[in-house]
């Protein structure tokens, strides 16, 4: 098996991010819940793309790329912080984004434009045209350029992930804390494939399960599967990856991807008033929601320790500022 050390990395993010417990939280639920600060990066308005971004951008570099480009929803945080990350290592991103109906400058949108980014939009839901776009687009330029996938989900930004997870072992030895379980909001598989690579490989034995933020459950596990095997291969870990090692939920999706649901506001609201801490609309609200209505569920016992990674996008509470005021009393 190869060791991370051996792929090209360059350091964006403000590491180890902290593991804190949800005091209040965890009276409230009566359950030992903490969480890992993974909205705290560090660039941007940090989360966890800049730990998938250390990797994609060091290869973007290796092949000599002058362009990168990226793409995902109008809101999407993984978008603004490919911009961040790229104009700070001189790279120049150009973002095209599913247009959805949403082309304000407000949210991730308003620092896309602060940071001066190439923002475009496609009046489509096909990433397939998108990437054909920006194949159209890169050639037009002469120059070299480099496609990172929605979410920097492939093998190389899952990586950051796999980091991510010995490092989570490494602070529950530092902290003597027992991990019993890791809850993450899943969506375009990235985080969740490298988790899981991370702990299968150390053999650490921490059950994970990814709240969906979009996909249907056989097809969000089947998603990431797939990836964590490639990454698996990308690594070299002998085997292939037990299919039960991948559990997703997907009660907690609601009408669709980046539409609000009561109990991602109510999330919001709970993490806000009781421990300062801001989720997103989108992934951690979602994810969060669901890690509240499990618990209250009785799915995991009271002695148990359930670390949850925040995955960050807090600007995209000010995207959906209208529908969280409206969920606010009066």
């Amino acid at each position: 098996m190869k060791k991370l050390q051996e792929f090209p990395r360059i350091p964006l993010a403000v590491l180890p991010t902290p593991i804190q417990k949800l005091e209040n939280i965890s009276r409230l639920l009566n359950t030992n819940v903490y969480v890992k600060r993974d909205d705290l990066t560090g660039i941007g308005l940090g989360g966890n793309k800049v730990r998938k971004l250390e990797f994609l951008l060091a290869d973007a570099k290796r092949q000599g790329a002058e362009i990168v480009f990226t793409t995902g929803g109008a809101q999407s945080n993984h978008a603004m912080l490919t911009a961040a990350c790229a104009k700070k290592l001189g790279l120049t991103p150009i973002l095209i984004l599913k247009k959805r109906g949403v082309t304000e400058r407000k949210g991730n949108q308003l620092l896309e434009y602060l940071m001066d980014t190439d923002v475009r939009f496609m009046d489509t839901d096909s990433y397939d045209d998108i990437y054909a776009e920006m194949d159209r687009v890169g050639q037009a330029s002469g120059k070299k350029y480099y496609k990172i996938p929605c979410g920097g989900s492939n093998a190389i930004g899952a990586l950051g992930y796999v980091s991510c997870a010995e490092e989570l072992l490494w602070q529950s030895s530092q902290l003597r804390l027992r991990i019993d379980h890791i809850v993450h909001a899943t969506g375009s598989a990235g985080t969740q494939a490298g988790l899981i690579t991370g702990l299968t490989a150390t053999h650490s034995g921490i059950p994970l399960l990814g709240i969906s933020v979009r996909a249907p459950r056989e097809k969000q596990e089947h998603n990431v599967w797939r990836l964590a095997q490639q990454t698996r291969e990308l690594l070299g870990v002998p085997g292939e990856l037990p299919r039960e090692a991948v559990v997703a939920n997907s009660d907690y999706v609601g009408e669709g991807y980046g539409l609000p649901t009561e109990g991602m506001l109510e999330a919001l609201q709970l993490l806000a008033q009781h421990e300062g801490i801001l989720l997103d609309p989108v992934y951690s609200g979602k994810g969060m929601a669901g890690l509240i209505d499990l618990i209250r569920k009785g799915h995991f016992r009271r002695d148990e320790n359930v670390v949850f990674i925040h995955t960050g996008g807090s600007a995209g509470l000010f995207g959906y500022r209208q529908v969280i005021a409206d969920s606010l009393p009066s």
